[in-house]
């Protein structure tokens, strides 16, 4: 069981910032082997949902509200470290934004850019496919959709 947190960029303590960035890090430019450029200047208008496990930050993402990022209210930079991933956390963390969407932007349209490799995971969220696959990063992504 995670216990899940919201914070704004400002609400985040130095530490939390250092871990987030830390496990970004770790799985998208080490595990992925993605050189990217991670801090790109968008978190500090992102809320931060926060997935904590025995006080240590193990799942995470960023959300926008529409026009920050997409059209559309968005979901980012999803994420469970390695070695918590065989207890479902990404569906945690997921709901969970979902519902932050909700609760602070009012809103219940969301885009993502998913890794393809993900889809069906995001299916299972309610999430729908659009458009074609493109790379980003060089990595194969979709644009998918949240409606309820």
């Amino acid at each position: 069981m995670i216990e899940i947190k919201v914070k704004t960029f400002q609400e985040l303590t130095t530490q939390q910032l250092y871990d987030i960035l830390q496990l970004r890090s770790e799985v998208f430019v080490v595990e992925q082997d993605c050189v990217y450029q991670d801090i790109d200047g968008k978190d500090q208008k992102a809320l931060h949902v926060i997935g904590f496990k025995d006080q240590k930050i193990v799942a995470y993402t960023r959300l926008f509200k529409p026009g920050d990022y997409f059209e559309l209210a968005s979901i980012g930079r999803v994420i469970v470290s390695q070695a918590q991933r065989q207890y479902k956390y990404g569906y945690d963390i997921m709901n969970a934004s979902i519902e932050a969407v909700k609760t602070h932007y009012n809103k219940t349209e969301i885009k993502i850019s998913a890794q393809c490799y993900l889809k069906r995971f995001y299916g299972n969220l309610g999430f729908k496919e659009v458009g074609d696959e493109y790379l980003e990063d060089g990595i194969p992504h979709i644009g998918m959709i949240y409606k309820k």
